[in-house]
């Protein structure tokens, strides 16, 4: 009989760390890396290049069939593929940022991606991080943790980000971004982005790269050091 995988769901608003964390945390347990933000994003960044708008659905649906997505294993990691094409940093604009959180609330898009999340997370000791893995795409996750830190936090993380790889954004538009993608994203009809109930909530405000890192360390071995 197959031993069932290992699954850790990491969600979170825009910024909250959990994209950073989730790649620390799969590098030292030997887990698989699965940015699910990543795919959306891909999906928005397809759509921003047809030309239609974030927001015209019936548009988005009727690109769906052209669109292959296939995610790479590379390092612990998943490298996205969009028709072939490898996918970069070009994903991670705050305009990108607004088409991924608009495409994702679209059921049809969600269905499309669902699958290939799930599979992944069936093969392979898995991090997942996202805005409803614990309670949409890995129900079963037998870790579920949801990761906050305020706005303005986030914010600065998020800038920081995006200038170290040297794109031009001013500090009031990624805040006003966070502020505006928490809104959509928490009250969407569909999937929005609100913890599990059994998800165990870790607002790392005021915590650093390392500490953030040894506190859902501490609260993974709680949960399955015996399956460790």
């Amino acid at each position: 009989m197959k031993k069932p995988t290992i699954k850790i769901a990491l969600d979170g608003p825009s910024g909250s760390g959990k994209s950073t964390m989730a790649k620390l945390l799969a590098k030292e347990m030997g887990f698989v890396y699965i940015d699910t933000g990543s795919l959306y994003r891909t999906i928005g960044l397809y759509v921003e290049r047809k030309g239609l708008d974030s927001d015209d659905i019936t548009g988005i649906v009727s690109l769906l069939p052209e669109i292959n997505i296939t995610m790479q294993l590379v390092d612990g990691g998943g490298v996205v593929f969009l028709n072939g094409e490898k996918i970069g940093d070009e994903i991670r604009t705050p305009k990108i940022s607004k088409y991924a959180s608009d495409v994702s609330k679209v059921p049809e898009v969600r269905s499309f991606l669902l699958e290939l999340q799930r599979n992944i997370a069936e093969n392979n000791n898995v991090i997942m991080d996202g805005r409803d893995i614990g309670t949409v795409i890995l129900p079963d996750a037998q870790v579920k943790i949801f990761m906050d830190a305020n706005a303005e936090t986030r914010a600065r993380r998020r800038f920081d980000e995006l200038r170290a790889k040297g794109q031009d954004v001013k500090y009031e538009d990624v805040l006003s971004d966070i502020i505006w993608r928490d809104k959509n994203d928490s009250e969407r009809a569909l999937a929005p982005a609100v913890p599990a109930e059994d998800a165990i909530m870790h607002d790392n405000s005021g915590l650093n790269i390392q500490e953030n890192l040894e506190a859902l360390k501490k609260i993974i071995k709680e949960k399955i050091g015996n399956a460790l």
